[in-house]
């Protein structure tokens, strides 16, 4: 009987734990990136501007729309002598049309145009950002996930000390103050993990958000992933300028802004107009009349020039000062990425001999601590002394373990990897 209703219980749970593993899907860090490349709204905002730029410039090569007009024509006032027939005046229609300059309108439309890759790289330049925060908030929760797996193991060695207490205290071989102490140092423990357990939280939403999902979505994190140090083959400025998009997008401001030169200085060409009108007079006596005449603009006046001649040597100037900012950009980036290399590769260090040498010895001592607590050959502030030092050096490994993994976001964000 005991049997089968063991078996039923686990038959009656069975769906809830499918369900469980259903709502909590792994995600990998680059399942995360590619959502968020894909999904992020602020990403597809910079796609859609870049084509309204595209569209934009098709119309730059509009004309402005024909201009008609009816009135009168030599008219006189109410009430003025009319001597003569001749003198009423006639009906007039006009019609008019700009013609501007076709050189003019395409300097505009390839400038309008250059505008679109502006956005595209400033879209990269952002993603990069993006990238950068998903791995500092994919690395903490997964050092976060690791101290509490500390945390827990710990917990274990303080409540078997706790229960040896309890045990030896009716026979005076304990004191109550130690049973007090282990229940306090459980319950500190409980509130590490508790903390720990927020933060991963934090770091879930914080994900979701990017990722363009609800905040409160499940999802779990490959916990077997180790973050791992790939120093840049070579760092020469000819590369990082190949890599990075920002200078790309410095370089695609610097040729729209050359282009947006070329375009004021094409307002030296003449614009043109057309107008047409037609006199219906208001007596027989008079022939219907035209008159056709043609315009041109003279933009190259001294009160006219001085606009874009101006303009163009301020856009110039600042090319120029673009030039200069992206050549330093790219020599100050050069010299942190090797100060980052050579500190990413002392932090490794320094993590493996706290590992290798300073965790071992810590645990020995916890273990032969233990065992004299067990044969009643040590007291317990002794053993928990034991306990809470290895407890935050494995703790403190973490933490210099989480400022290694994010030194290497760092590093990659500098990389655009």
């Amino acid at each position: 009987m005991y049997i089968i209703k063991r078996i039923l219980a686990v038959l009656l749970l069975l769906p809830f734990c499918a369900v469980a593993q259903q709502q909590s899907p792994v995600l990998t860090l680059d399942t995360v990136l590619q959502r968020i490349d894909k999904n992020n709204l602020l990403l597809q905002s910079y796609g859609l501007k870049a084509e309204s730029y595209k569209h934009t410039a098709k119309a730059a090569t509009a004309w402005m729309a024909p201009m008609v007009g009816v009135g009168t024509f030599m008219t006189p006032y109410p009430g003025q002598v009319v001597m003569d027939d001749r003198d009423k005046g006639s009906l007039m229609l006009q019609l008019e049309q700009d013609i501007p300059n076709p050189v003019k309108l395409n300097a505009n439309k390839r400038y309008i145009e250059s505008k679109s890759k502006v956005e595209n790289e400033t879209r990269g330049v952002t993603l990069n950002e993006y990238k950068a925060q998903a791995k500092r908030l994919y690395f903490g929760w997964l050092v976060a996930q690791q101290k509490i797996g500390v945390l827990e193991q710990n917990q274990k060695i303080m409540e078997t000390m706790k229960k040896i207490e309890e045990i030896r205290y009716p026979y005076n071989q304990s004191k109550l103050g130690s049973v007090y102490k282990t229940s306090a140092k459980l319950e500190e423990n409980r509130n590490m993990i508790r903390m720990q357990e927020g933060d991963i939280a934090r770091a879930r939403a914080w994900l979701n958000s990017l990722m363009n999902m609800q905040g409160n979505a499940i999802f779990a994190i490959d916990t077997a992933y180790k973050p791992s140090f790939v120093p840049a083959p070579s760092i020469d400025t000819a590369s990082l300028a190949m890599a990075r998009n920002d200078i790309k997008k410095m370089d695609y401001s610097i040729q729209s802004m050359q282009l947006n030169i070329e375009a004021m200085k094409k307002q030296s060409r003449p614009d043109f107009k057309l107008r047409f009108d037609h006199m219906s007079p208001l007596t027989k006596m008079m022939p219907k009349a035209y008159s056709v005449m043609g315009m041109v603009s003279i933009p190259i006046a001294p009160w006219s020039s001085k606009m874009y001649k101006s303009e163009v040597k301020g856009m110039e100037y600042e090319v120029e000062a673009m030039g200069k900012e992206k050549a330093a950009m790219l020599q100050e980036t050069q010299g942190m990425l090797y100060g980052m290399q050579f500190e990413i590769q002392s932090m490794q260090k320094r993590i493996e001999a706290m590992e290798d040498k300073i965790i071992p010895s810590l645990k020995k001592t916890l273990d032969v601590n233990f065992l004299s607590y067990r044969e009643n050959k040590m007291e317990l502030p002794e053993v928990i002394d034991s306990w809470e030092a290895l407890t935050m050096m494995q703790t403190n490994v973490l933490d210099e373990k989480l400022k290694l993994y994010l030194m290497i976001a760092d590093y990659e964000k500098e990389l655009y990897r």
